[in-house]
């Protein structure tokens, strides 16, 4: 996992030893932390994406993203994932189960 203070650098500063090295293997959730952190510093989304791709080269975003991550912080989104992974959930209740097993009885009996 990388460190965004790392990221946040500007490219002219001197702060922290690794500023060479690319940070490739960051996730998308921490690019979009990135994009978070500079829009709420005041930076302008060309710049981010400069920064961002000066970080992570080959494995930054398209600067199209950025702008869409930036217009959607300031509708007040604040997180950076993009919600849960997996199976969505189903409207399965203890009532719902108890009909069904009811109803699968009715069935076996008749």
């Amino acid at each position: 996992m990388c460190s965004t203070t790392l990221c946040l650098q500007s490219s002219g500063s001197n702060v922290g030893e690794n500023m060479d090295a690319p940070l490739q293997d960051c996730t998308i959730e921490e690019q979009r932390g990135v994009v978070r952190i500079l829009w709420a510093e005041g930076v302008k989304p060309v710049e981010i994406h400069r920064r961002v791709l000066a970080q992570y080269g080959q494995s930054t975003v398209i600067q199209r993203k950025v702008y869409e991550w930036v217009e959607r912080f300031k509708s007040g989104r604040t997180r950076v994932t993009e919600g849960r992974s997996g199976r969505p959930s189903t409207s399965r209740t203890h009532d719902h189960k108890s009909s069904r097993k009811a109803s699968s009885l009715q069935e076996y009996k008749n």
